[in-house]
């Protein structure tokens, strides 16, 4: 079980990978930098995908163009919390 407890948690790790964040600590920058792996993670799908003839070209433009909204809209919620938090200090 644990040999393939290992196994799995290597294989997560090759397949999302994570790079440290060495800069100055704040919240919304961590909650970012890991909203945008995952969007780096996603896109490389769908390129793939589209490489190997499973999505048309078309196809995979719309699903990144809808990523890329989503990771917007995902700062822009995060920058007005920040904003939040500094008029209430």
């Amino acid at each position: 079980m644990n040999q393939q407890s290992d196994f799995l948690s290597n294989l997560y790790d090759f397949l999302y990978p994570r790079s440290p964040d060495y800069d100055h600590f704040k919240p919304e920058d961590l909650v970012f930098n890991a909203n945008l792996q995952d969007f780096s993670q996603r896109v490389s799908y769908i390129c793939n995908l589209q490489t190997n003839g499973k999505l048309s070209p078309q196809e995979a433009y719309n699903q990144i163009q809808i990523l890329w909204k989503q990771l917007k809209g995902a700062k822009k919620e995060l920058n007005r919390e920040a904003e939040l938090k500094i008029k209430k200090a």
